[in-house]
This record gives structure tokens, sequence and C-alpha cells, in this order.
């Protein structure tokens, strides 16, 4: 199973170490950010699942991130922050967040809030394998196969095929492929996206030229298509 991964937003740095300690022993990956400027480059860098998002940082405001970040990226997003009063918690919620959290708060609530955005962002996706075709996809070792035969996949390649077979049959925007397998603020261009789509056709097409499977959306983006 493909590891969620959480990014905590806190300049506590003691409190983001227990969350972080704590959510990778249930099976989370996660990365701390102590300010608003470490966090826009981390989610330059990297895709995450979740932002669990304080609102008072020494460069800024969970808030401007949270708006910054419906611009392009639909990122599920808990605020867990001191400031506790209606009119914060109204403006959590109307400018993109999915949760509010007012510390202090339990390890195990956090847990609990944090599982079920999960749960209804991506799913129940418990499932180790995928698969279209006679391509096979394990994503507990990060392997793929075709007609039995592995296939290496370089890492992006593989975010990228996991993240199009998790909605096969679905036509997905060039955005939303790049937001979400190179992160919701990268500076990746739609030409890298079309890179990556091509080598994985010639890896697991047998006619990369016509793909039987890995769909170009005309003036949209890519899709799996795979219908039995």
């Amino acid at each position: 199973m493909v590891k969620k991964r959480i990014l905590i937003v806190d300049d506590e740095k003691e409190l983001a170490g227990i969350i972080a300690q704590m959510l990778n022993g249930c099976g989370y990956e996660t990365d701390i950010a102590e300010n608003a400027a470490t966090a826009y480059d981390l989610m330059t860098k990297k895709a995450y699942h979740l932002i669990l998002l304080d609102i008072n940082l020494p460069d800024g405001t969970g808030f401007e991130i949270c708006r910054d970040l419906r611009d392009n990226s639909h990122i599920p997003v808990i605020f867990a922050s001191a400031r506790k009063t209606e009119d914060d918690r109204i403006k959590g919620f109307d400018i993109g967040g999915d949760d509010f959290l007012v510390k202090p708060y339990s390890m195990k609530e956090l847990l609990s809030r944090v599982n079920a955005l999960m749960r209804r962002a991506y799913g129940n996706t418990t499932e180790q394998d995928m698969s279209f075709g006679d391509v096979k996809i394990n994503t507990s070792n990060r392997t793929v196969s075709k007609n039995g035969r592995i296939i290496p996949l370089a890492q992006k390649e593989f975010d990228l095929l996991v993240f199009m077979c998790s909605n096969k049959n679905t036509a997905l925007t060039k955005e939303k492929l790049i937001s979400e397998v190179w992160g919701a603020f990268s500076e990746v261009e739609p030409s890298t996206l079309t890179v990556h789509i091509r080598w994985l056709r010639e890896k697991l097409e047998d006619d990369p030229a016509n793909p039987r499977y890995i769909k170009t959306v005309w003036r949209l983006g890519y899709m799996i298509e795979d219908t039995k």
C-alpha cells in the first residue's frame, strides 16, 4: 500500500515532532514545516495527501496558505490552532479548510480526524494491487509487471501511474495530475507530464503510438481507460 503523506505546518517544534512520531507509527509519512516559507518550498517539491495547518506562523498565516492552496488543489486541510473563536473557525471553513481542531487536543482525536478525512477524500485505499489490461501494479513493493515481467519505472512514473490507475476511467486534467504527483505548488511544466506519459506508454503499451489504455483526453489531459 502506498503510504499517505502528511505535511505538518506548525512553529511549535516539540508538538510537531510528537504529531509526526504518532502519525508515522500509524502508517503515514510526514514532513514538518515550522514556517510558511518552508511549507511552500516542500509543497513545490512533493505531493501531499493532507495538510495539518496551524494558523499563527512566524512569517504568515495558515489562512493565507490554505487560500493559495485552494487556487490549484483540493488537498484536505485540517486547521489546528490555539485560536478558537467562532469567527476563526468560520473563516477557516470559508477559505477551504476541511476540519478545525482547537489546541490543546489529544493525539487520539487528531488521528481519528485524520483517518476520517483520508477516508472521505481517498476512500478505503487498502488494496495493494491494481491492474489494467495485462499490467499489474503492486503498491506495497512499488513494482509494475506486464504479462508477468517486471517493468522498471522511475519514482515519478510509478506515482503518476498509481494516481491515474486509482482514478481509472476518469479524465484527469494536466493541472490535476501535476498537482497530485509533483506537488500543489510545483513549477513543473506540462511538457514534463507529457514526457512521463510517453515513457509510460513506451513501457506498458503494446503500440505506444496508438495506446489502448493510457489515453489522451483532447484539450483536457489524460486517463487510463479500462472497461473490462
